[in-house]
């Protein structure tokens, strides 16, 4: 830490944090690790898996899909300009995120042009297919309203 003398300088035993130790806050924490252990990992994995196979699913109906990959629930979409030589297609993601947003589902884009999927471990079967249909609306209309392919880049976001 890096702060000025006045502010660093306290007696000993001044600085602590407010839940160590705290038998409440020890529980609290055991439960959630038990939670994760005992359910949510085993969820991310098959929802996760899930999530997969319908993403690959959509690249075959999608020609902006290149890589799907990811592993539980941290997955990454990237969109390009041509599956081939893999031209990263910035503007495109970027009106993906902007209108999956628009549709109440909330995305990152996350490198040149790629979308961050990275929904709570608690996610259901249910409420991924809901997510992966707004997401694929987004994906459609985007393709649909600008020339992607040819402007790259220069796809602009409306304001409003």
């Amino acid at each position: 830490m890096i702060a000025r003398k006045s502010v660093v300088t306290w007696p000993k035993g001044s600085h602590g944090n407010t839940y160590g130790g705290n038998p409440l806050a020890c529980a609290a924490a055991i439960e959630t690790l038990s939670l994760i252990e005992d359910e949510y990992i085993h969820n991310a994995t098959e929802v996760g898996e899930y999530i997969l196979e319908r993403l690959h699913t959509m690249q075959a109906d999608h020609p902006s899909m290149g890589c799907v990959r990811g592993i539980g629930l941290m997955i990454g979409v990237e969109f390009v300009t041509d599956k081939l030589t893999k031209e990263p297609a910035v503007g495109l993601r970027d009106k993906i995120e902007h209108l999956a947003f628009e549709r109440g589902l909330l995305t990152l884009g996350c490198g040149k042009s790629t979308i961050r999927i990275s929904p709570p471990l608690s996610l259901t079967k249910a409420e991924a297919e809901e997510g992966l249909e707004i997401f694929e609306e987004a994906i459609t209309l985007a393709e649909g309203m600008t020339d992607w392919v040819t402007k790259k880049d220069d796809i602009e976001i409306a304001k409003g």
